[in-house]
């Protein structure tokens, strides 16, 4: 069965020039757009084996870039879609590996800037290229262990997303586990084993939490259901990005206007000074429970859920600019020190509406948050800077690889190195790239019917690793000082990429390496994308180093293919299963850890590197003769 995304509900009108969908009162914008950008120059296409890479000077100003292609010289050129999705198909930076393609025959190819979401400059001048059929296919890898290039940025580890928080009190049971217990584990281990410091989740001012009612026409409040929610948060060592949402029925305009299985309520509030008050209330709460500099210091307030999206709120434009505005008075009322922002729109949109409205009245916007599907996060650092807003965090407070739940590609290695491919591009340009979701405990559309039902989550029902928490398991074993990488060969930087690092403690090497592509159509893998890897690590200090290969691919730390080998087509495994299936459930090696030489400073190693697959290269100062 095709199951509804994220953004169901909407009819999408046709492609505006990004891919974006828009419908009704949602498109375009609603303050002034920015002036289109130059055309990229330098624009230059290397052929290889199966592919072809584009690179491209940058443009000031560009939030993106948008490949187009086109079969002839005169066009039409159309934006090249990576089937990701979502309806945002450019991308941050070059360089830019196009995979859709056949060997031998040319295509022309041209680049547009992007200042934001609805707006595309003129298209660069074209240039032809045509992939090969065969050949060597080797991408080498230099690393300087004696250069470090600064700190390591670790964009996943602000914060992650996760099902509405009131699902950690559930008693319940989702494929005879308990979903409460599993939930707050999935929540704690991705803080102890990825480093992650908050979360993010929907629907904390829902119904269920019994937190605003009206009785003889008067407001009531009561926050001990948030309470029992943060208390237990908190209980693991993580804390909250208040979402400010959705609306309790009894204060609703519109009450039957709902999202998801447990209808959440998207709709304005039909008393304005009521939704100030509820706000301002359990701000002033959280203080006193918590502590003013806890929350001051470490929790954050976002305002609302996807507001250009009809499905999550009623109302229009105009409405949500009063319902951001009404909520950060009241939350800066209790605290001007509290972090406030948004506007948590779907697919980048609304963004320099919210920046000219803030810089325009003066509210408060202390970060930018959007979100973003099927490819990596573009650049908001140029839109920020057009309004004045350098000091604003961005916050990107749901990424994943696609929107839509049942999708095969949730489960597999292709998501796992899209993870690290997306995380290294927001590296020291993004302040939180938060993964949607921790946890397969999920039931916006329903609870999961089978163990591996495309979830969103980084952990399935039952806490297995799947190989995208293994992606970011690796990415956080690097050290904490950066090192430069330089790479050459075919595809080099667009299918193949490497993020080295190192730890002046102990002098560990740390090298991440992957190959991807964002076309989504060869996420299974696609033998002709496999790359040979040649990497060289200089500047060494010690005689000698242990060598550990840690491996994420098809056949190794991939709990998809060990459950699927052994169910036989079950929806969930009986107890001997998940006993070995816990078994299994390990980051794997690619061969056994060896102690290798490093005559003159060097390291020399060469492996093969499918598509999709991700390594962790580790060189572990040993002293002595390699004997």
């Amino acid at each position: 069965m095709n199951e509804p995304s994220k953004e169901d509900g909407h009819s999408p009108d046709a492609a505006a020039p990004l891919g974006f969908t828009w419908t009704g009162p949602r498109q375009g914008h609603f303050a002034a757009a920015p002036a289109p950008l130059d055309a990229p120059a330098g624009l230059a296409a290397r052929p290889g084996r199966a592919q072809v890479t584009l690179d491209w000077a940058p443009v000031p100003g560009a939030i993106g870039y948008l490949v187009h292609r086109a079969d002839t010289p005169e066009g039409p050129f159309q934006p090249l879609d990576h089937h990701g999705g979502d309806t945002v198909f450019a991308v941050p930076h070059a360089p830019y590996a196009d995979t859709q393609v056949e060997a031998g025959r040319a295509r022309w190819y041209a680049v547009a800037a992007v200042p934001d979401a609805d707006t595309v400059g003129p298209l660069s001048a074209a240039v032809a290229a045509a992939p090969e059929a065969a050949g060597e296919a080797v991408v080498a890898v230099t690393v300087d262990a004696a250069r470090a290039a600064g700190p390591l940025h670790r964009p996943w580890r602000p914060m992650i997303g996760s099902e509405h928080l009131s699902h950690m009190l559930s008693t319940d049971r989702t494929g005879g586990r308990p979903i409460g217990e599993e939930l707050t584990e999935a929540l704690r281990i991705a803080h102890d084993e990825l480093g992650v410091a908050a979360v993010r989740a929907h629907a904390i001012l829902g119904d269920d939490l019994g937190t605003y009612r009206e009785v003889d026409g008067k407001p009531v409040h009561d926050f001990s259901g948030i309470d029992r929610v943060y208390d237990r948060l908190l209980g693991i060592g993580l804390r909250p990005v208040v979402e400010l949402a959705y609306m309790p029925r009894d204060l609703a305009r519109d009450p039957d206007h709902t999202s998801f299985f447990y209808k959440g309520v998207s709709s304005p509030p039909k008393d304005w000074d009521r939704w100030a008050e509820l706000v301002r209330d359990l701000t002033q709460h959280l203080v006193d429970r918590y502590g003013r500099d806890e929350v001051r210091d470490h929790w954050a307030f976002e305002v609302w859920n996807e507001p250009n999206l009809e499905y999550f709120w009623s109302g229009d434009a105009a409405e949500y600019l009063r319902l951001y505005d009404t909520a950060v008075r009241s939350v800066r009322s209790v605290d001007p020190g509290l972090r406030v922002g948004g506007p948590a729109t779907a697919a980048v949109g609304w963004v320099d509406d919210l920046l000219a409205h803030t810089q325009k009245t003066g509210a408060p916007l202390d970060f930018v948050s959007t979100h973003l599907y099927g490819s990596p996060p573009l650049d908001l650092r140029p839109a920020l800077a057009r309004h004045g807003r350098e000091d604003a965090a961005i916050w990107w407070t749901e990424w994943g690889v696609h929107p839509r739940l049942s999708n095969p590609v949730a489960e597999s290695v292709y998501a796992a190195a899209f993870l690290a491919k997306g995380m290294r591009s927001a590296a020291g340009r993004v302040d939180a790239l938060s993964w949607w979701v921790a946890s397969d405990h999920f039931e916006e559309l329903g609870r999961p019917s089978r163990l591996l039902h495309g979830g969103f989550g980084l952990l399935t029902v039952g806490n297995l690793r799947k190989p995208r928490f293994w992606a970011c398991k690796l990415l956080e074993r690097l050290g904490p000082e950066e090192l430069r990488v330089e790479l050459d060969g075919d595809g080099a930087g667009g299918l193949v990429e490497a993020w080295g690092s190192r730890d002046p403690g102990d002098g560990r090497v740390a090298v991440a390496l992957w190959n991807v592509t964002l076309d989504q159509t060869r996420s299974t893998g696609e033998p002709l994308l496999d790359r040979s890897v040649r990497l060289r690590v200089e500047g060494l200090a010690a005689p000698a180093y242990e060598l550990r290969h840690l491996r994420v691919d098809l056949e190794r730390s991939n709990i998809a293919a060990v459950w699927e080998a052994m169910s036989g087509g079950a929806d969930w495994p009986d107890d001997a299963q998940w006993a070995a299936l816990g078994e299994a459930n390990r980051l794997e090696e690619l061969e056994p850890a060896r102690r290798v030489g490093a005559g003159g400073g060097v390291v020399e190693l060469a492996f093969d590197l499918p598509m999709p697959s991700v390594s962790l290269v580790e060189l572990v100062p040993a002293g002595g003769d390699t004997g």
